[in-house]
């Protein structure tokens, strides 16, 4: 059964679907190594990103198993009932969520950096010491990153979009997100964020909005990168080795 090209709706699922009836249907057998993942995106006609996303979707249902070093393997035929409840809640893709906080986010820092005032400033830079602190204790910085985000949405002073930043954001901890992260995310990951934390904080502080949003929006564009540019070992190595 041939790979066909999809069309480009709700991607992500489409493609998750796709490998899922070849793995049930014996194409990709249980123990072999799927396709690299720039394969499979040549195949199907989408982007990497996309095929990443439906490997993680894949892996969330028990179906595949990520092996740094050594790809993506095949683990059982069906999802398991854990698993496949656990996919059933994403609503939407990891980074269809970080291109809209891009959006809204990046439009929030403008706005706010207009009148962003000394208290303000301080909360954020201690928004920083404590993800700072929370990486030296060798634990991801969520609760500081989470801080600093909301702080912005608070500080432009409308209930609305302080609630769809809050939701954006808190997706973060649905089951497709989580494993992303055990995957792309770690210290030295997250210092980089902090540096563009500080950036945003700069533009604030300058009372710039131009550069707030640029900076918001960098920021933002460079954490959906790390999660799409990742994955050299996998991907090196399923290129070089058979299938079987």
């Amino acid at each position: 059964m041939p790979l066909h090209t999809i069309e480009p709706r709700r991607l992500y699922r489409q493609i998750a679907e796709q490998l899922r009836t070849l793995i049930r249907q014996g194409e990709y057998a249980v123990g072999s190594r799927l396709p690299a993942e720039r394969d499979l995106a040549v195949q199907l006609g989408v982007s990497r990103p996309s095929v990443r996303e439906a490997l993680i979707a894949l892996e969330v249902e028990g179906l595949v198993e990520v092996r740094v070093g050594s790809g993506v393997h095949v683990v059982a035929r069906e999802p398991s009932a854990r698993g496949l409840a656990a996919a059933q809640v994403e609503e939407f893709g990891l980074f269809e969520i970080i291109r809209a906080r891009q959006l809204v986010e990046g439009e929030l820092a403008a706005i706010v950096a207009r009148s962003a005032s000394p208290e303000l400033l301080r909360e954020l830079r201690g928004a920083l010491v404590r993800m700072e602190d929370e990486i030296a204790a060798g634990a991801m910085p969520i609760a500081g990153d989470r801080l600093f985000h909301l702080l912005i949405a608070q500080a432009a002073d409308n209930g609305p979009l302080l609630r769809m930043v809050t939701q954006l954001y808190d997706m973060r901890n649905s089951p497709l997100f989580e494993k992303f992260g055990h995957h792309f995310e770690d210290a030295a990951s997250w210092r980089k964020a902090v540096a563009e934390h500080r950036a945003v904080v700069k533009a604030l502080a300058a009372h710039d909005p131009e550069a707030a949003r640029a900076a918001m929006q960098r920021h933002l564009q460079r954490s959906h990168d790390r999660f799409a540019d990742s994955w050299p070992q996998v991907e090196e190595l399923a290129a070089a080795a058979p299938t079987g």
